[in-house]
């Protein structure tokens, strides 16, 4: 096992990962930007090392100083958390070639599943249906429209390098093409330095089905139940459950197998997660795979018992899964509520602030995952969402009872937040009865 941990991230997630590490035993460095000086990971953890102005460009997605950072305080490994860094192949790479273990996947993983013609070719050698679309990037207008025509429209225009709902466009006809074309590359670029973009057709009305999975050096793979992700406003996951309401157990386990064997053909290593798209038959579609921690991982730890972050870094040491896939029981139910600094009532433009006063709910079943406390500053500089409220109840409708009251007592003031869309969205019927789908919050409108 290695013997300190430098966290390439913030928030709430290198937080997590702090507290994992000293479970472990495991000394920590945390590294911040100027803007997150007086930010929660840098006060906890054992050490901390500036890398930059506030811009992410400058800080946060800055290899050599982070890199730097490493060699300063003697870090032997980098957990990358979710976003920034933690699905860059070059970064894996860059860390391999330096005798830093990375916590994930290793480079060539990284960069074959996140080519989408390779990751395609790997889950149809796995046996696992994928959606029809191009072979890759689209090199063309020219190219793209013609593909278009051929797999049918409506179509989804996506980024290459994407991930967080960033860069996707639907298009329903063929005269709306290039100017969602325009627009997801200039997202795309932005977001991840690539404005390379391909297109698949687009499923009508599908769930958003996602199968955790964990594999270590020694050919173990395992899956930890599916995670329906859904509930989603603009390509953007607002609430996560587990399990699904409408996956039965054989489905489960069909799905579960073909994740774990599109791992073991990718010769894969880590945590990770395979996501479907599942029409109204059931019948489900390799989307992508994450080669990282997700946001929504504490729901299915809450339903497995499995700490994720702790085998994360168990696996990255060499050692072997703690789990057989016999070990795996789903007990209760699980629900996140991602909490986000914006204002609802204007088109969730983020909030950034100083939260003057704060109560975080707790009790039996809940669980809240923050990096914010009283007189912390959010600035404008990063992601609005500032906390996840997870709940565990023995089923979904206990479940449900516990998230509407941890959200009625989770009190933020100072800035906007969307505490209360989340209360109506959970109040709603299609939600009580689980009866909605990846477009449901783009029908009705709950503000």
């Amino acid at each position: 096992m290695f013997k300190k941990v430098l966290i390439a991230n913030r928030g709430e997630i290198a937080v997590r990962i702090i507290r994992a590490c000293r479970e472990l035993g495991l000394r920590t460095v945390a590294v911040y930007s100027e803007a997150d000086r007086s930010a929660l990971h840098a006060k906890i953890a054992d050490e901390a090392v500036c890398i930059g102005p506030a811009a992410s460009s400058e800080s946060y997605l800055n290899v050599r100083a982070i890199i730097g950072a490493c060699e300063i305080t003697g870090a032997d490994a980098i957990h990358p958390g979710f976003g920034f860094l933690s699905e860059n192949a070059s970064f894996a790479r860059t860390c391999e070639k330096c005798g830093i273990t990375f916590i994930g996947p290793d480079s060539h993983s990284i960069e074959m599943l996140g080519d989408k013609a390779a990751a395609k070719e790997a889950m149809k050698a796995a046996g696992v249906p994928v959606i029809t679309g191009s072979d890759g990037a689209v090199k063309s207008f020219e190219e793209a429209k013609r593909i278009a025509a051929e797999i049918g429209y409506p179509v989804m225009v996506k980024a290459s390098a994407g991930g967080g709902g960033r860069g996707i466009r639907i298009v329903e006809k063929a005269e709306e093409l290039e100017n969602q074309i325009n627009a997801a590359k200039q997202e795309a670029l932005s977001a991840f330095g690539n404005d390379e973009i391909y297109i698949e057709k687009f499923v009508v009305n599908p769930k958003h089905i996602e199968i955790q999975i964990l594999a270590d050096s020694q050919g173990n793979v395992i899956s930890l139940g599916e995670r329906d992700c859904s509930m989603q406003r603009r390509n953007q996951k607002v609430l996560e459950e587990a399990p699904s309401t409408v996956i039965d157990e054989d489905t489960r386990r069909k799905m579960g197998e073909a994740a774990c064997a599109a791992a073991k053909v990718c010769g894969y290593k880590n945590a990770g997660t395979i996501e479907f798209l599942v029409d109204k038959d059931k019948h489900f579609y390799f989307m992508e795979m994450n080669t990282r921690i997700q946001v929504e991982h504490p729901i299915t730890e809450e339903v497995t018992g499995v700490d994720i972050v702790k085998e994360q870094l168990r696996i990255a040491a060499g050692e072997p899964l703690s789990y057989k896939q016999e070990d795996i029981k789903l007990s209760g139910h699980a629900i996140e509520c991602r909490i986000n600094a914006e204002n609802p009532a204007m088109n969730f433009m983020p909030s950034p602030g100083v939260i003057d006063s704060l109560f975080i709910p707790g009790g039996p079943g809940v669980r809240v995952d923050t990096a914010v406390y009283q007189g912390y500053e959010i600035t404008p500089y990063y992601d609005s969402m500032i906390a996840k409220l997870i709940v565990h109840g023995k089923d979904r409708e206990e479940a449900i009872a516990k998230m509407k009251w941890a959200l009625a007592e989770f009190i933020v003031d100072g800035v906007s937040t969307n505490i209360d869309f989340h209360l109506k969205l959970i109040r709603t019927e299609a939600f009580e009865k689980g009866d909605y789908d990846n477009g449901y919050l783009n029908r009705v409108k709950l503000i």
